[in-house]
């Protein structure tokens, strides 16, 4: 043992479920790589010592397994759990190990409803980095409307990234360092979530901290899965599919196969075989009752999102997103959702785009100055938290005039992407970025300052205007100069998906055969509250491979290709970072074919 690494390992059970366990655990050791040694805890509160024989007789060289009794930790919130139907409170026991076991940083816990068919080494060697859990999908919220539905509407997690808690890697360091026990305590006390409960509970507070294992490590026998189940790592007998109660159970014949090399079989078969109808009707009454509940929850005037908007949220954000909803049923996706100063029109003899006298250059490097100092001020006060910048090469590498297309969807985005050309650290070629009219002629203020000196190439309402725009932007170009554009043209606060594209910046691409540099920012929560009671979101910086007009196109058919280039790619990213298919709340979304 001196020579081989610990993986720390948790069960859950009562008394009349360790005979399920052995089953699973027996599995679990059978199939494991014994370079390894495996410390299996199973927790309890209450188990006799006759029944915990059951389980402690499975160890052997490298497996060791003892049970913890956790009753008086249970007993300090056994009051406030809520408990339904088939769930014991033993599911809540999971919370209590990176507290009980300051010695273990990473750990695994499965449930004891499981088959582990692969190797459970593999799982544990997974890099967490700074995700708080591994986990996998939970299908019952991705293939049941109403459980998905309950998942965005009253926990508030998509039901593409909510997980299932029965197999889980914890990084029990940051569990520790983040107080989760302590924070999975202050959310019983503000709302109790009685459809999944502690699943409810550790998804609210694990939202986008979690690293997306591959779905066979937790198959889950109750729903639809793409593969064969002999590829299951591991199978999770959900809900009420449980092999000692129906003889048909997906995959049960695996469970049998494992379940007869154990002392236990005899006993679990009678289990089978003494199963009555009437218990079978309530499974099904009792599966009945979990959707009908789902709905309810959904339904009530104060679940916790609804809670969460008339009582800690502001009122004006809430009111932005509600109208977005809006806006993307109705498929208004390049119109602003907030709305813009006061403007007037710019005219012709109020600018020239791009010059650089002397007089504009010290403006704009005391407005630089000030910009810095402010973005370091929301970095400092973490109300700006750039957590990557991905692909800063495809940036330090561009060798001329580029046009840089970001996804919008906060005035801080600019102040990110500006954080991105500093990196890429291309100090012969400047950075301009497009903006709006009103937001260079009207805007007040300090912003308004940084609007009309920080390189910026402000749009018109004047035909005149325009026209030197359209000038400058192509000298620029052509002189090797980066040029930030928006293609969605709206900006819609914290909305994740790409929105359609417009061609504007495409056709300055391709007239003056430059590349686009797609840029995509993707955002998770912080665990920092902002004064508008939503968190602060944290951003990776996604910058892919430069796009190249093709000489074989003309410029009509290549202002179509980069933009459609462009925009798979943002699709791409977005389907992979948030782990969820692109799919807009409104009819089929075509590109502009202006």
């Amino acid at each position: 043992m001196a020579n081989k690494e610990i993986i720390p390992i948790f069960y859950a059970c009562d008394e009349g479920f360790v005979k399920y366990s052995v089953v699973s655990l027996h599995s679990m050791i059978v199939n494991a790589d014994p370079s390894f040694h495996y410390a299996i805890h199973i927790l309890h509160s209450g188990i006799s010592e006759e029944t915990q024989k059951k389980a402690t007789a499975l160890s052997k060289d490298g497996f060791d397994v003892k049970f913890v009794d956790v009753s008086e930790r249970l007993h300090a919130i056994n009051d406030i759990l809520p408990i339904r139907d088939y769930y014991s409170n033993t599911t809540y026991f999971r919370l209590f190990i990176s507290d009980m076991f300051p010695q273990y940083d990473k750990v695994i816990y499965i449930d004891g409803d499981t088959i582990v068919q692969g190797d459970i080494s593999e799982l544990y060697h997974h890099e967490l980095g700074d995700n708080w859990v591994g986990a996998c999908h939970e299908q019952a919220m991705v293939q049941t409307d109403h459980y998905g539905t309950y998942a965005e509407q009253v926990v508030g997690v998509s039901r593409h990234n909510f997980f299932n808690a029965g197999l889980l890697l914890i990084n029990a360091k940051i569990f520790r360092e983040k107080q989760i026990l302590k924070r999975f305590a202050n959310a019983l006390a503000e709302y109790r979530f009685v459809v999944t409960q502690d699943e409810d509970y550790l998804n609210l507070i694990c939202k986008d901290h979690i690293l997306w294992l591959d779905q066979r490590w937790n198959t889950e026998a109750y729903c639809t899965f793409p593969y064969p189940i002999e590829e299951a790592k591991i199978i999770h007998y959900i809900m009420v599919s449980k092999p000692w109660h129906y003889a048909d159970c997906t995959g049960g014949d695996i469970f049998w196969r494992y379940a007869k090399e154990t002392a236990e079989y005899d006993e679990i078969r009678a289990v089978l075989e003494n199963y009555s109808e009437e218990e079978k009707i309530r499974d099904a009454e009792a599966m009945d009752n979990l959707l009908a509940l789902a709905k309810f929850e959904t339904e009530k005037e104060d679940n916790y999102q609804k809670k969460l908007d008339s009582e800690v949220r502001a009122k004006d954000r809430v009111a932005i997103l509600e109208k977005i909803k809006q806006y993307e049923r109705e498929g208004r996706f390049d119109e602003d959702v907030e709305d813009d100063p006061p403007s007037r029109t710019l005219m012709p003899d109020e600018i020239e785009y791009g010059t650089r006298g002397i007089r504009k250059k010290m403006k704009s490097k005391v407005a630089f100055a000030a910009a810095r100092r402010y973005v370091n001020s929301l970095i400092a006060d973490k109300k700006l938290i750039i957590k990557d910048i991905k692909g800063i090469e495809n940036f330090r590498n561009l060798n001329s005039g580029a046009i840089i297309t970001c996804n919008h969807f906060n005035a801080f985005d600019s102040f990110a992407m500006q954080l991105a050309y500093d990196a890429a650290q291309q100090p012969k070629r400047t950075f301009y970025r497009v903006i709006r009219e009103g937001n260079y002629t009207s805007f007040p203020g300090f912003f308004g300052y940084l609007m009309r000196n920080c390189n910026t190439l402000p749009l018109s309402s004047n035909l005149g205007t325009m026209k030197k725009f359209m000038q400058g932007v192509d000298r620029l170009l052509k002189e090797g100069h980066f040029i930030l554009i928006y293609p969605e043209q709206s900006m819609w606060w914290n909305y994740r998906k790409p929105k359609p594209l417009k061609n504007g910046a495409y056709s300055f691409a391709a007239r003056n055969n430059v590349p686009v540099l797609p840029c995509f920012i993707t955002m998770q929560d912080s665990d920092i509250m902002g004064e508008d009671g939503f968190y602060v979101q944290e951003y990776t910086i996604h910058i892919g491979e430069p796009i190249y007009p093709d000489p074989e196109r003309s410029y009509r058919e290549n202002v179509k290709y980069l933009r459609d280039s462009n925009y798979q790619l943002w699709k791409e990213i977005y389907e992979r970072e948030y782990h969820m298919p692109l799919v807009y709340d409104t009819a089929e979304i075509k590109q502009s074919e202006e």
